[in-house]
């Protein structure tokens, strides 16, 4: 065969995020400052959890998402949004927790004096 073939798209295959996202890779950096705050010390609002309805997202994986936004020059919540769903980064940083752009603008809107 005269042409390089990749990996066949039906074929299952096996590896973890880890293996995916190098050692260098500035998203790690994010993930290692982000968890070491105290978000309450910086003055965060942090929701209690209800005890009926949908639970909340934990506020670091806004911070997160929001750090990251900043570096990479994302603006638009929308396109923030689509980025979680299809970058292999996101999906490490965010253990593929998918936020939707409402709750991320409600993040920025409620920790605006940060």
């Amino acid at each position: 065969m005269q042409h390089i073939t990749g990996i066949l798209r039906n074929q299952m295959c096996f590896s973890s995020f880890e293996d995916t996202i190098s050692s260098e890779n500035p998203i790690r950096f994010i993930d290692a400052f982000s968890s070491a705050l105290s978000l309450e010390t910086l003055g965060f609002s942090v929701q209690r959890i209800k005890g009926e309805g949908r639970p909340s997202f934990d506020k670091r994986i806004f911070l997160k998402l929001y750090l990251y936004s900043y570096l990479n020059g994302f603006r638009s919540y929308r396109n923030l949004e689509k980025e979680c769903v299809r970058n292999i980064e996101l999906h490490w940083l965010l253990c593929a927790i998918v936020p939707n752009y409402h709750s991320i603008s409600d993040f920025r809107k409620d920790n605006s004096s940060v």
